[in-house]
């Protein structure tokens, strides 16, 4: 999978908001509804909370795309 090169300025972006930074959704509604789905995958791994923050070298993934925090 290629990832999305994602750059933040601070220590740390939460994941919802990193979700629609990457375009991977469109809102941050949606974000919401497919994080609690538990069809977001952080680091490999399920994740089910939107407010995670995630730093430099995390991955996320979501429905074939994927991003990652540089």
């Amino acid at each position: 999978m290629d990832y999305i090169k994602l750059s933040i300025k601070e220590n740390f972006i939460k994941l919802d908001a990193a979700m629609k930074l990457a375009g991977i959704v469109s809102t941050g509604g949606h974000a919401k509804n497919v994080i609690q789905n538990s069809e977001v995958k952080v680091n490999g791994e399920i994740c089910t909370m939107r407010g995670k923050k995630l730093y430099k070298g995390d991955k996320a993934e979501y429905n074939g795309q994927g991003f990652e925090i540089e």
